[in-house]
């Protein structure tokens, strides 16, 4: 909140009446809870105006304060100790009711009786006096100060160039013995550890030729017992199992060729046997068959037709049965009729009979026998 505080006529410590102008800034402090209640205890129930108003009365009583302990030379010359003291005393009094002044400046001083003019007209003339007196004075004191300080300047400049030189003289002998020594330090430094080194190495070398001399003795007796394991191992493993094994392959062979010998003469007698069998079946079937074939020749020569025209009666179903035999096996026929003659199953079952009615001819042709007349003579 930006506050404009008058104070229209006041007196200094002079007795001067003078008006003076400033501008606060002034919020309600809220940075912690004691503050917030502070300020809700003075100004609860208040509206905005009335606070700015007790603000404003409080910040005006404190300015009044300042300008009566003050001469208007020192509010002029020195308005920020004016200003300092306004705002110091007056956040005391704000704190405690929970405002913090932000910002307090004088804006303007102003007065009825044209003191400040006048002071300004005498302050104007004595300035300008002194302006005078003081550029003569100064521009002499500039010329001469110029002289001496140009002096000064050549005398520390020499000076400093002299320093300069023995310093720097100082710094390359200091510099030059100090390398003499760093270098001869570490040059001892290098042989020393050079020394040192070779010592070192030397140790080492030996030890580690002590070490691999342990290992190879060491790894000689692991090779000693090594090889007893392996020839025990050898003795074990293979020279006794070789000798068992030998000796199973030998009984086995031995076993094997009995064996052998036992089955080629079984199957030797076998074959003899099975040889005397086929021989004898042979010999049995062809005085059998031999037996039949004089038999068949004798009834032949009694039965000769009736034979023939016996065996043509058990031949013709099987001929029948073959020559249907194909029809059977149709899925489908498809029949074309011109109009002349039976159609359907009967024109198929009468091609058969025909077939059937044409065998005695060709029995009759082939034999002479005329199986239609003989069968007729047995009815």
């Amino acid at each position: 909140m930006t506050l404009s505080i008058i104070t229209p006529k006041v007196y200094t410590s002079q007795g001067v009446a003078i008006g003076v102008v400033g501008t606060a800034q002034v919020k309600i402090n809220g940075s912690n809870d004691e503050m917030l209640r502070y300020a809700a205890e003075q100004f609860g129930g208040k509206s905005t105006e009335e606070v700015l108003q007790i603000c404003m009365e409080t910040m005006e009583g404190h300015q009044r304060a300042i300008i009566g302990n003050m001469t208007v030379e020192g509010m002029i010359k020195d308005r920020k100790t004016f200003s300092e003291k306004v705002f110091e005393t007056a956040s005391l009094d704000l704190h405690n009711m929970g405002i913090m002044v932000m910002s307090y400046t004088i804006k303007d001083i102003s007065d009825e009786e044209g003191y400040l003019a006048s002071l300004g007209q005498a302050q104007t003339a004595q300035v300008k006096k002194d302006a005078t007196m003081g550029e003569a004075e100064a521009r002499r004191d500039a010329t001469i100060a110029t002289a001496y300080a140009e002096e000064l300047r050549m005398a520390a400049k020499l000076t400093n160039d002299t320093e300069i030189a023995r310093a720097k003289r100082d710094f390359e002998l200091k510099k030059a013995t100090y390398d003499v020594e760093v270098n001869t330090a570490k040059a001892t430094a290098e042989m020393a550890y050079s020394l040192q080194a070779s010592k070192v190495q030397a140790r080492i070398m030996e030890e580690e030729m002590q070490v691999k001399v342990v290992e190879r003795q060491q790894e000689i007796k692991i090779q000693e017992q090594e090889i007893t394991r392996r020839e025990k191992e050898l003795d074990s493993k293979i020279k006794k199992p070789a000798e068992a094994e030998k000796y199973r392959l030998e009984k086995i062979a031995e076993a094997e060729r009995v064996r052998v010998v036992l089955q080629a003469e079984a199957q030797a007698e076998v074959q003899s046997v099975r040889g005397e069998a086929e021989a004898y079946a042979i010999e049995v079937k062809a005085k059998a068959e031999a037996e039949q074939m004089a038999r068949k020749a004798d009834a032949w020569k009694e039965y000769k037709e009736a034979a023939l025209v016996d065996m043509m009666m058990q031949v013709l179903p099987k001929v029948a049965a073959e020559i249907a035999g194909p029809l059977s096996q149709t899925k489908k026929i498809t029949m074309v009729s011109t109009g002349g003659g039976p159609v359907g199953a009967s024109k198929m079952t009468g091609e058969i009979m025909d077939i059937m009615a044409s065998l005695p001819e060709t029995v009759k042709a082939m034999t002479g026998v005329d199986i239609t007349k003989k069968m007729a003579q047995t009815k």
